[in-house]
């Protein structure tokens, strides 16, 4: 495992972290507590010693989890990234008050038994919230309180991001992958400049760019990539990275084609690594064999540039017409 400076935070995180949506479930299954610790010590013994979760994560299984797997291991300095705001309901801008994000905090903590949250981010807030002076500032009275570390943001859209960085961020959660490109083009240039961390999720484009997926395979109706293909539930850009179904299949074998690969989804982790503005990538995982999987794609050699170049070619002409200017 190869590690990474997370931005400002000063954190040396393992470039291939654990994204925690799946924690002890797969999409839709029932969460399970013995597959969850499983998970974590797998992705311990393995170097990852970032865990990104949150708190409507199996309506807060997912940090309870954390929080059982850190005290068993006091001895390690595993760091913990974890979001806010997404339970507020109706999920509002003018939801986004002090006293709300105290609690939201305050649960964290208690769900996960710390003292303060290493990062917190708001879950992709409405729009609004990102240039608003006056609500970045309640942040800034946590951390001065202690009860938080850094904070930083989990995005959308590009200009979020943006307005993001006016404040005094630590990091940014952004999709990026070989279908959602954009984020490279301004964003990465934007943070570095400010030290700010990049921290890439759906890198896989909802599994799609493990290229193991079939023009009639069917997932279980609580996944959402059965129930959001469109935006019927949230962002339709977090299902396939907002790619349409068959257009992403055939994409997939294209890239796997003509890079040529037959481990995708490692190409397709090692890939969001070529960036050096990227601080750590997240790929989920629902059971211990999917984190060996994961990162196993630390220790690929680079791209060259002419597979960088077939990456960037097949997503402009595949892909970019519908997906790039949308986020």
């Amino acid at each position: 495992m190869n590690y990474r400076t997370l931005g400002k935070t000063g954190y040396e995180v393992s470039e291939i972290s654990l994204g925690t949506w799946q924690l002890g479930s797969r999409w839709g299954d029932p969460f399970s507590e013995e597959v969850a610790q499983q998970t974590l010590e797998a992705a311990l013994e393995n170097g990852i010693n970032m865990l990104d979760t949150a708190d409507i994560y199996q309506d807060g299984c997912s940090e309870r989890a954390i929080g059982r797997f850190l005290k068993a291991h006091p001895e390690k300095r595993i760091y913990v990234v974890t979001k806010m705001g997404r339970a507020l309901n109706p999920h509002v801008a003018e939801g986004y008050t002090e006293e709300n994000m105290r609690r939201f905090v305050n649960q964290s903590r208690e769900r996960m038994g710390v003292d303060a949250l290493d990062l917190t981010l708001l879950h992709c807030p409405p729009t609004p919230i990102f240039s608003n002076k006056e609500f970045f500032a309640c942040l800034d009275k946590m951390k001065a309180e202690g009860i938080i570390r850094h904070y930083g943001v989990s995005i959308e859209r590009i200009d979020e991001g943006l307005a993001a960085l006016e404040h005094d961020i630590s990091a940014i959660e952004v999709i990026f992958n070989m279908y959602r490109q954009r984020p490279a083009e301004e964003l990465f240039k934007k943070a570095a400049e400010k030290n700010v961390g990049i921290i890439v999720r759906v890198p896989l484009a909802s599994g799609m760019l493990t290229g193991t997926y079939t023009a009639d395979k069917t997932f279980g109706p609580n996944d959402h990539r059965t129930y959001n293909r469109n935006g019927e539930s949230f962002d339709k850009g977090e299902t396939f990275s907002g790619v349409d179904y068959l257009t992403g299949i055939r994409s997939a074998e294209r890239l796997k084609a003509e890079l040529p690969t037959d481990d995708l989804a490692g190409m397709a982790l090692r890939w969001c690594l070529m960036f050096p503005e990227v601080s750590v990538v997240i790929p989920g995982a629902s059971r211990p064999e999917q984190i060996v999987r994961n990162v196993a794609a630390s220790e690929l050699p680079p791209l060259s540039p002419a597979q960088m170049e077939t990456v960037k070619r097949i997503y402009n002409e595949d892909i970019k017409d519908s997906v790039h200017n949308l986020w």
